[in-house]
């Protein structure tokens, strides 16, 4: 059986691309974080208001309920920003495994800047490095270079996802 796998990081990373992409190789569903947001939380984001844990939480509670109905594995998007965050999504999956995908601030800021379409504030980059705990001592973690193609990052996940835990 497949585990299911959480891509996270910054906005700007290139999570949800590069979770498309492994869903696709790996033939798992793939679920946009995102979309599992409030509409209360969607405004502050693309009003620049950062999220608090506790507008954070009952989100989390969304994506754990769909990591506990995907008995067959899927690839989720999620910031995850911080270990607490991670620890509630595994509270519902305990075989979950992570994708940090590890930015510079400066290519964040860009990347977000650079997406008209999308309703999260550029102005959210900071407080989305000031919140996050890189997960780099989790031992179900695999740290990632996001600057690199995501056909690579994708073979690189692949890779991991085949060892045993």
């Amino acid at each position: 059986m497949q585990p299911s796998l959480v891509v996270m990081g910054v906005s700007g990373c290139g999570k949800s691309t590069l979770a498309a992409a492994i869903a696709q190789a790996q033939g798992l569903p793939f679920l946009e974080g995102d979309d599992f947001h409030s509409p209360e939380s969607r405004s502050k984001m693309k009003q620049g208001v950062p999220l608090t844990d506790d507008d954070r939480w009952s989100w989390l509670d969304r994506l754990g309920q769909e990591l506990r109905a995907a008995t067959g594995g899927l690839v989720l998007s999620c910031s995850a920003l911080k270990r607490a965050y991670r620890d509630r999504l595994r509270s519902a999956d305990p075989n979950l495994r992570f994708v940090f995908m590890h930015v510079p601030r400066d290519e964040a800021q860009s990347r977000v800047a650079a997406r008209a379409a999308h309703f999260f504030s550029a102005t959210l980059v900071d407080s989305q490095f000031a919140t996050l705990e890189p997960p780099l001592e989790e031992t179900d973690v695999l740290v990632l270079d996001a600057t690199q193609e995501v056909s690579t990052l994708q073979v690189a996940v692949s890779t991991w996802l085949q060892r045993p835990v």
